[in-house]
């Protein structure tokens, strides 16, 4: 099964402690491939996206920021007319 990996950009205590969980459980005890959506929505609606393995995870708890440059693109709803 390939799991893609979509964070929100915003400021998030832990995430990266999250993604490195999942990313190594699921590819230890299920087989699983992961990728990572890079630039929050940006990532999947350009098809920009980087691997995510249990090497590529390695030493990202004390990190600032998520891995893979994960941030969120403001997508605006289309205007209603009445």
């Amino acid at each position: 099964m390939r799991v893609g990996v979509l964070t929100g950009g915003g400021d998030c205590p832990g995430l990266n402690a999250v993604i490195r969980a999942i990313v190594r459980r699921g590819a230890k005890e299920f087989g699983y491939e992961f990728i990572g959506f890079r630039d929050g929505w940006r990532g999947p609606l350009e098809g920009d996206t980087v691997p995510l393995d249990v090497q590529a995870v390695r030493g990202i708890l004390p990190r600032d920021q998520a891995l893979a440059r994960m941030a969120s693109l403001a997508l605006k709803a289309p205007a209603v007319t009445t």
